[in-house]
């Protein structure tokens, strides 16, 4: 059948122009256009915000004929679909949220030859007869979007995604386009795999956002609404994105902070038209702060968020990168924080046993299947086995090939070999909890954790300039404050355990020196984070076997700086003030609380750790500057701490600056703070000459 949607003999710059309203193409996408218009399958692992819609949607144009897009997010469907149509080219979809008779429609459209565009999501390939339907008229190009959810390591593996290499065959020789923002090098090669790409050509680009300034804090659980309304009071810190780990929690948090400023809840336990007024008047700025569902996601294109927050520790670092990424598409700087807690780390053992049920559990479901299929219901009421542990075991055992589903739900005994495979998912979604909670710990740049997470080798790996570990003093989320005298004889003796060696990992380091718990453990995680902010130490992920497991562990190790410390040495080093923060009384320092970069180099002078009594025009500008600080405080609706805290107060009245210059000089204060209140501060200091 031939199409009634011809090629473009135009070029691909004149259709980006002419049809999308572009000048010209983004970084990486006009070579990813070229290698999909020649008819190569591809694999595009770029950044949320980039532009990987436009890299399946104008070859699709180019090629002509019928492109074929499957997605998981309706939302996410909708908003491409939209704005495809609103470019004038014929787009139609399907999926659960459309009534029957408008999914006929667009099944007779499709085979016709009338539609560029179709979106499908990929639970309809499980429907007898779909694939066969679509196979008719062929597609001229088959785009999938978050084909991560195809790969089993990947954070948000989906079975439906899995089985649709089974379908491509029905649809080939179409090209196919692979598109995801979040694809560590295991989930590429996998993806790559099951769509038999086998001389596709793979596109891994542009990791680093330079424009995200990225914070992790601990805070308590009951602290964590509160906190959010705190961050967000400031009119310029919006619009924002905040993710809850569950429904309740979106609600609670949304309710809370409506009382504010416009917010609303959204995820998957709402009604389709509530998800679509939320994300339409969103969108629109009628609403300035969602709280969304981490399992649901937004699945929107919205430039101006300013600030995203996650109010629990997400599950893996590729999910948490997806999300942040939502942050900050206008190219403007934007800031997201991470609060976590140890708290977090047994709800992620409690979803751990939820969803991956024991081998002995799949067992009794696989022994129970005879020759013949058996409804789903019939099998669960059988085995006498609650519905929720039954459902998960099932889908894995679907995943893994050890039965195979209908779309009626009609049961059949699959391969023999499931279990290693099954096996090492399990460990592979320990790992992934694992790798997160050594992100929130810290020890190096946020942003070039991520970019050597994902394998972007073309990255220069250097220190973002921008987040927690880079620039405390602009921190929001926090305050730090200089060590005290006991935490700087840790420091030294740290440097005399570590001289000798090439490393030892953390542990074996905190017992060495305090092998009578002297010094907590966490308290000294936080000790040697601060060591590698001021330069003096790195840090290294580093696992052994033991018993058939792989056991993961940091090792530490001194920096050239750190080997010349001497004891006369001033340490110029940072922790969090958790002191100083009255409004977070269940936040603990140590493990996960961020220390500050102040290297060897650094210019700005420290505060003095020593207490000195103030002459009688210092006193007085002490009492000016708390009083002008309070008035900040009310006007900003934070406390008075987050304006600057009392270490850096003490600093400005000692060194009394008068330009802005002078101001920066002061630990405790960074460029957004001068820029913020620099003339009033200086102002006062003049005034108290």
């Amino acid at each position: 059948m031939t199409s009634l949607v011809e090629p473009v003999s135009a070029s691909p710059s004149d259709v980006l122009h002419r049809t999308f309203g572009f000048a010209g193409f983004r970084s990486n996408q006009e070579a990813v256009c070229m290698a999909a218009i020649s008819g190569r399958d591809v694999l595009l692992v770029m950044p949320t915000g980039s532009g990987k819609s436009l890299c399946y949607q104008l070859p699709a144009v180019v090629r002509g004929g019928t492109a074929l897009v499957i997605s998981p997010l309706i939302a996410l469907m909708e908003d491409q679909a939209a704005k495809l149509a609103a470019l004038g080219l014929r787009v139609a979809r399907i999926h659960s949220g459309m009534d029957r008779e408008t999914s006929r429609d667009a099944c007779r459209e499709y085979l016709a030859g009338r539609l560029q565009f179709l979106f499908i999501a990929p639970e309809r390939l499980r429907v007898p007869g779909f694939a066969e339907m679509l196979g008719k008229r062929k597609p001229n190009l088959i785009a999938i979007d978050e084909a991560h959810c195809i790969s089993q390591w990947g954070h948000d593996f989906r079975p439906d995604y899995r089985l649709l290499g089974r379908s491509l065959s029905l649809l080939r020789p179409a090209p196919v386009i692979a598109l995801t923002a979040t694809a560590t090098p295991v989930v590429q090669n996998d993806i790559a795999e099951q769509l038999e790409m086998k001389s596709g050509a793979r596109f891994i680009h542009g990791f680093r956002r330079d424009n995200l300034a990225i914070e992790v804090v601990e805070v308590s659980k009951p602290r964590r609404a509160q906190f959010c309304a705190e961050l967000l009071s400031l009119k310029e810190r919006r619009p924002a994105i905040i993710y809850a780990p569950t429904r309740k929690e979106a609600e609670t948090t949304a309710a809370e902070l409506a009382e504010s400023y416009p917010s609303a809840a959204y995820h998957a336990g709402l009604d389709a038209q509530v998800r679509e007024r939320v994300q339409r008047e969103f969108l629109s700025g009628r609403l300035e702060v969602v709280v969304a569902t981490i399992a649901f996601g937004m699945g929107i294109d919205k430039a101006d968020v300013r600030t995203v927050i996650h109010t629990a520790l997400p599950a893996s670092v590729e999910g948490y990168y997806q999300e942040i990424g939502r942050a900050g598409r206008d190219g403007l700087t934007s800031r997201t924080i991470l609060m976590h807690s140890f708290a977090d780390r047994r709800t992620h053992d409690f979803f751990y046993q939820r969803d991956y049920p024991e081998l002995a559990v799949l067992d009794r479901i696989v022994r129970k299947l005879g020759r013949d299929a058996r409804p789903a219901d019939e099998l669960r009421f059988d085995l006498d086995m609650d519905a929720e542990v039954f459902s998960k075991a099932l889908e894995k055992l679907e995943a893994h090939g050890g039965v195979v589903i209908d779309f009626e739900g009609t049961v059949t005994k699959g391969e023999r070999a499931w279990r290693d495979p099954y096996a090492r998912q399990c460990q592979h979604r320990q790992t992934q909890i694992e790798k997160m909670l050594r992100f929130a710990e810290g020890g190096h740049c946020r942003m070039s954790m991520l970019v050597e997470h994902f394998g972007d080798d073309e990255d220069a790996g250097e220190r973002c300039g921008l987040c927690d570990f880079c620039a405390p003093a602009e921190a929001i989320a926090q305050v730090f404050r200089p060590l005290d005298h006991r935490e700087e004889d840790t420091v030294f003796a740290v440097v005399r355990a570590l001289r000798p060696v090439q490393g030892m990992s953390t542990g074996k380091l905190h017992k060495q020196l305090f092998p009578n718990e002297q010094m907590e453990r966490d308290e000294f995680e936080a000790l040697l984070v601060a060591m590698a902010r001021g330069g003096y130490a790195s840090f290294e992920d580093a696992e052994f076997e033991k018993d058939g497991r792989t056991i993961a562990y940091r090792k530490v190790s001194l920096t050239d700086a750190g080997e010349e410390i001497e004891s006369s040495t001033r340490l110029r080093l940072f922790l969090p003030d958790a002191g100083a923060e009255s409004s977070a009384k269940g936040r603990s320092r140590g493990k996960g609380a961020r220390s500050t970069e102040r290297t060897p180099a650094a210019k700005k002078s420290a505060a003095p750790a020593a207490e000195v009594a103030y002459s009688p025009q210092e006193a007085e500008l002490d009492k000016k500057l708390r009083a002008w600080r309070l008035d900040e405080a009310k006007k900003s609706g934070f406390p008075a701490f987050r304006i600057f805290g009392d270490k850096t107060l003490r600093g400005i009245v000692l060194e009394r600056p008068r330009t802005l210059e002078d101001l920066l000089r002061v630990d405790g204060i960074g460029p957004e703070k001068a820029s913020r209140f620099g003339e009033s501060i200086c102002a006062l200091c003049s005034v108290s000459e």
